[in-house]
């Protein structure tokens, strides 16, 4: 077998891949992690995790980043800056190519998360950055006495209501189901908050402004009536799309487009491995992610040991 660039190389910067990489490199394995946003990935604009083990009163993604990317640069574990196009198999294991970086890995984890899914509707599009967001923690302080609306009726959408109602006078949360589906304990905050107001059965239809958001036009699914609904703010939480595309049909995908994986993180390709909200039946929780990369790093390393690869390649990366 050549000797490749790496012994394994983690796509995805997020909790999944940076666990996966400290274990993978607690092992003796040499790994590199190739993100496009850097260390944390989108958790880093999350205001407060309250799913994942840490202090009582919770703690930022600005803070579990650079803690995990810490504990992973003292493991040994090599970065790159780079957007993922393409994973190919080699005669010795598997090529990963970005837009700029192009090396070798015995065995590869796919944790590049998923991005946030749009609604598709008028405005939304033209309104980016002008009061259409994804980021509350971000954009909250810009909403100081404003109203504002949250789309969706989710853990996210939930968390980022409460962010939000500690700048904006009134919070409004559109859901288009008869119930929100966010854990107990969230609904629990949200009811409780004096500035928060909830409209079930209810689907947003446009985003309108001149210059900026001024409102948005909603139907009321129970009684087929439309409205106009004042805000300078709309920040849509609706799902999230997995970043499967890079993959093409090397491995096979859930009719969602997530990566089947078995208990072990194993794809249908012996060597690639998934974990993290990317790969199916995942329940999206951080802890989770972070089991999740732990598994694919112990089964990354035993899928060497069983190659016989057992101890860190040499480096040999290049870019181009």
């Amino acid at each position: 077998m050549d000797a490749n660039d790496y012994n394994i190389a983690i796509i995805g910067a997020g909790v999944a891949g940076l666990n996966a990489a400290i274990t993978a490199a607690r092992h003796g394995a040499r790994a590199i992690v190739i993100d496009r946003l850097g260390a944390g990935g989108q958790v880093i604009n999350v205001d407060r995790i309250d799913n994942f083990p840490g202090p009582s009163e919770g703690m930022s993604g600005f803070e579990l980043g650079p803690m995990l990317q810490m504990q992973a640069d003292e493991a040994g574990v090599e970065f790159a800056l780079d957007t993922i196009r393409s994973v190919s198999k080699t005669d010795s294991g598997f090529r990963v190519a970005g837009a700029d970086l192009n090396l070798t890995a015995s065995a590869v984890i796919v944790a590049a998360g998923s991005a946030k899914r749009t609604l598709g509707i008028p405005g939304e599009a033209e309104f980016e950055g002008r009061g259409v967001s994804h980021c509350a923690s971000c954009d909250g302080p810009l909403m100081r006495g404003k109203e504002v609306c949250i789309v969706g009726g989710g853990d996210s959408a939930l968390d980022e209501a409460l962010a939000l109602s500690a700048h904006a006078s009134r919070v409004t949360v559109i859901h288009r189901g008869p119930r929100l589906k966010a854990i107990a304990a969230l609904q629990t905050k949200v009811h409780e908050a004096a500035n928060i107001d909830i409209r079930l059965n209810t689907v947003v239809q446009a985003i309108r402004g001149e210059g900026g958001v001024t409102a948005l036009s909603a139907r009321d699914f129970s009684t087929g009536a439309e409205s106009e609904i004042p805000c300078h703010g709309v920040f849509i939480y609706v799902g999230l799309e997995p970043h499967t595309a890079f993959l093409g049909d090397i491995v096979t995908l859930a009719a969602d487009g997530r990566i089947v994986v078995d208990l072990d993180m194993q794809t249908s390709v012996p060597g690639i491995f998934a974990a993290g909200d990317i790969r199916a039946r995942s329940v999206a929780h951080l802890a989770a992610s972070a089991g999740d990369g732990v598994t694919a790093a112990i089964s990354a390393v035993r899928h060497l040991a069983a190659d016989g690869i057992e101890q860190p390649a040499k480096h040999y990366a290049s870019a181009g």
